[in-house]
């Protein structure tokens, strides 16, 4: 069986010793970048190996003028770093952050972005991992020598021009994950400028997970997301988020819904304020997401 969006605990666990399965630990902090890393080394899922969004997930910051999470400069690089991680073409992927899978899913687009799809996020985490009391340890794996051929797919993204030219455009969707106030331009904790694109809808990405961010039915999903698919095409659906990694979890929750996966715009918010002359709106739009408030 492939598992290719979210994985159960229980389905994870009865894997664990399989060697054609690779687990990794996204865990992630922007208050406290190193607070993954830490809590890695204390305590992990069994056979886990540790990615750091910051140092293996992103590229170089250029300080106004990419996003807080450039894509990696060089995808080559990274399936080198694949293989370090014992990924090659044929091993399926389980990948866990915290609890919501707002980090994890940034590794789960990238490889499918990169041709792979064998790829899961574990469905709450390693919160949901430790109440359950399932299997724990410390010890760090080897690092691997396998060889990850990529396949990149550049139609999965949307680059900042081609977001601009969708703003207000028949036929074309621009989807905020953030936070409704931060949408909204009410509270702006992380970038410099608040607001949004404008014409974007907001579907914060915490929808999709329950308060103990456990992910909501699949039916329930669809249901979020059915009426965009019934008047958009997937390719004229681009999505973004703060700096372009939660915005990966709406799009797994589209996927897990059983939709196409629409574009992921990287750069997002972060990027789109790094050019004066790129539109911000600060009120509320009436088309956010109904379910969101």
């Amino acid at each position: 069986m492939i598992y290719d969006t979210i994985i159960s605990t229980h389905d994870l666990e009865a894997h664990l010793h399989d060697e054609h399965w690779t687990i990794i630990d996204c865990r992630h902090s922007l208050d406290d970048t190193q607070w993954g890393r830490r809590g890695y080394i204390e305590a992990h899922i069994p056979g886990s190996f540790f990615a750091h969004v910051d140092e293996d997930l992103s590229g170089e910051i250029i300080p106004w003028k990419t996003g807080r999470h450039p894509l990696p400069d060089d995808f080559e690089d990274f399936s080198k770093q694949l293989g370090k991680w014992n990924i090659d073409n044929t091993q399926q992927v389980v990948i866990y952050d915290q609890s919501h899978g707002g980090i994890a899913s940034r590794l789960w687009w990238m490889l499918n972005f990169l041709g792979h799809k064998r790829v899961a996020v574990l469905d709450g985490g390693w919160q949901k991992w430790q109440l359950e009391r399932k299997q724990t340890d410390d010890s760090v794996p080897e690092e691997g020598n396998a060889k990850f051929l990529p396949s990149m797919n550049t139609e999965m993204i949307a680059l900042m021009d081609e977001v601009r030219h969708s703003i207000s455009q028949p036929g074309k969707l621009i989807i905020d994950s953030r936070a409704a106030p931060r949408y909204a331009g009410i509270e702006e904790p992380i970038d410099p400028i608040a607001g949004h694109i404008p014409s974007a809808r907001n579907f914060p990405f915490l929808e999709n997970v329950d308060e103990n961010h456990v992910w909501k039915s699949p039916a329930f999903v669809q249901h979020r997301f059915e009426a965009l698919y019934a008047q958009y095409k997937p390719e004229d659906i681009m999505v973004h988020c703060g700096s372009g990694v939660t915005a990966c979890q709406n799009i797994l929750a589209m996927k897990y819904a059983g939709f196409p996966m629409p574009k992921l715009y990287p750069g997002s918010w972060s990027e789109w304020i790094t050019r004066k002359d790129n539109p911000v709106e600060v009120s509320a739009n009436e088309a956010s997401d109904p379910n969101s408030m």
